[in-house]
């Protein structure tokens, strides 16, 4: 593994920043609302094209090219087997998996000049089944794990975030083939161990978390969240280890119990929030019971009954009503219903009631009266109502207990850069893809599914790694290792020692760029913090007078005058500390920090 691998094997070992297309901006753009979104502009690296929609500078492009190198090795390395197929896929495959229709807007759909439909990609569990439906005959061909990195698109409702939330984006994704599940699990859990090496050398601070499949599918799934301030993911997390997505995770929440004697029918005038009843009974969100109610998939009504300082999870619900609409204000006056006051009991018959698990140890409850203005309190389930069924339907919130520990939860969000699943024959069923198994009878492949966001990953990489100043890449994925800064460039002083010391760092195995524009020392230094370099030494007239150079630590921003002999050696240790990989991160964090120390 190495930390230092070059951005494209085979080029000039110096960068000359006049050579390089890397237009900076000093102020934000005005609509880069967050770090990542605004540093990639304003350093060059990347330019919108369209919303949602990026070109990649050359900087930039360096960038991706070592994350893409990093997911590459790391895939190579689980056996996986890299090929590239189509962005455009046919109509009738994404018949054949069910998924034209139930994908939804987000797939990009077309029509060619013979009136054959096609997508544009957005993943591509159907064109690789097709491929191997074919192909892959017998149980000895098996296991067999196939990838590709590639760029995909997602008709986005709102574009937003850079590279976080865009049209268009680069993924690699992995499709495992597999005789039976314990040849799955082996392949999932590779997969999932080679991801973790790849937020570990991309410099993530990364959880693995619990998630839900969504419209890829299949049961078991678990992200790889990049925790970050900016993650549109809400997430929760213990010390003992577990993570979830907070639409996933198991919810063991902490309802409160209002004491009553007895059931008693309460006027409350003008009350229809949790918030407001709480407020109006001076007691604790907790302690009420929340009412939503609507209609299944065949047309059935359903209630769903949680405690009051949680929010219905959709997902989970869908498990217990498929198709589950909530009813409109109109369909709630139809059926009798009173919008802000709904409660178990005296509810019009032919609901079915369905409840939180954690309401269960719960009693009695505060609800709804079904009455405008009116409100129960001492509710008591199997005297006063019947619960049919008993579920967790909650999204899991900051404290709720953790299902292996019990310890409190903590909150955080996160940034999925990658994902996990176990497909089973979702796909291979639907598309006839079979092989012909051991006792010689014909099974239905069962498949594995993996993605990296590529793009998303390097838009992760600078939430995590920027200051007020700009970008401090992580040394594996950096754009250049060290930048040398000459002050002077039309001097015979200043620019040869600049060039004979770039030569020598090269050599010693360092990407090098010098930045020998003709700009003024500021703009320099500006533009070396901006752009993230993750050393930079600094050649001027008044240190070359002592032998010196200004070396300056980008990540720790802290400068020091070292001798120029000396940085040359220093750095060659470095070089072997990390050919040696002794007190190195694998990200290269603190690889230079010898230097200063």
């Amino acid at each position: 593994m190495s930390i230092l691998s070059n951005a494209n094997p085979g080029e000039k070992p110096i960068i000359y920043m006049s050579e390089v297309y890397a237009p900076t901006l000093k102020e934000d753009p005005a609509d880069a609302e967050i770090a990542s979104h605004r540093l990639l502009l304003r350093s060059g690296m990347i330019r919108k094209m369209a919303s949602g929609v990026y070109t990649f500078l050359p900087l930039g492009m360096r960038v991706l090219s070592k994350v893409e190198n990093i997911v590459r090795e790391e895939m190579n390395k689980v056996g996986a087997q890299e090929i590239m197929m189509p962005a455009l896929q046919p109509e009738e495959l994404w018949h054949e998996s069910g998924r034209w229709d139930d994908y939804g807007p987000e797939l990009m759909r077309l029509i060619d000049r013979h009136d054959h439909g096609f997508c544009l990609g957005p993943t591509h569990e159907e064109l690789i089944t097709a491929l191997v439906r074919n192909e892959l005959k017998s149980y000895k061909q098996l296991p067999c794990t196939l990838y590709q990195i590639q760029v995909k698109f997602r008709d986005e409702i709102r574009p937003r975030f850079g590279l976080l939330r865009s049209r268009e984006f680069i993924m690699k994704d992995a499709y495992s083939f597999n005789a039976d599940q314990e040849s799955l699990q082996q392949s999932y859990d590779d997969m999932s161990r080679a991801y973790g090496t790849i937020c570990e050398r991309c410099g993530l601070d990364y959880r693995p978390v619990e998630a839900d499949s969504g419209q890829i599918g299949g049961k078991v799934t678990t992200e790889f969240m990049a925790l970050a301030d900016a993650g549109e993911a809400e997430l929760v997390h213990c010390a003992c280890g577990y993570a979830a997505n907070t639409e996933a995770g198991a919810c063991i929440a902490h309802p409160t119990v209002y004491e009553a004697q007895g059931l008693e029918k309460i006027a409350t005038p003008g009350v229809h929030t949790i918030e407001e009843l709480a407020a109006f009974l001076d007691i604790p969100e907790s302690s009420t019971v929340k009412t939503l109610v609507g209609q299944d998939g065949e047309g059935n009504l359903v209630a769903f009954f949680i405690p009051g300082d949680h929010e219905l999870n959709e997902i989970k619900v869908e498990r217990e009503a498929p198709g589950f609409l909530f009813l409109t204000d109109e369909e709630m006056e139809a059926h009798g219903l009173h919008k802000g006051s709904m409660g178990p009991v005296g509810l019009p018959e032919g609901i079915r009631i369905i409840a939180d698990a954690s309401l269960r140890a719960v009693s009695p409850w505060v609800v709804g009266a079904n009455e405008d203005g009116f409100h129960y309190v001492g509710a008591q389930p199997g005297r006063d109502f019947t619960v049919d069924a008993w579920a967790d339907l909650c999204i899991v919130a900051v404290g709720d207990d953790c299902p292996e520990c019990g310890a409190p939860l903590a909150g955080a969000r996160g940034i999925e850069v990658s994902q996990v699943f176990q497909l089973g024959t979702k796909y291979s069923e639907a598309m006839g893809a079979c092989f012909m198994a051991e006792d010689g009878t014909e099974k239905p492949f069962i498949m594995g599914c993996y993605g990296v966001g590529v793009t998303r990953t390097l838009a992760a990489i600078v939430e995590q790694h920027n200051d007020e100043h700009g970008i401090m890449w992580p040394m594996s994925v950096a754009p250049a290792h060290v930048c040398i800064i000459p002050l002077t460039v039309d001097d015979d002083e200043v620019q040869p020692v600049a060039e004979k010391l770039a030569r020598e760092i090269a050599a010693i195995g360092f990407e090098v760029v010098v930045d020998d524009r003709k700009e003024r020392p500021g703009v320099k230094f500006a533009d070396a913090d901006l752009i993230g370099w993750p050393l930079q030494v600094v050649v001027g007239k008044r240190g070359l007078e002592n032998g010196t150079v200004e070396a300056k630590l980008r990540r720790r921003d802290v400068k020091k005058d070292i001798s120029i002999d000396l940085l040359t050696e220093l750095l060659a240790s470095v070089r072997r500390a990390a050919k040696e990989g002794r007190n190195l991160r694998i990200d290269g964090i603190g690889m230079f920090d010898m230097l200063f120390d």
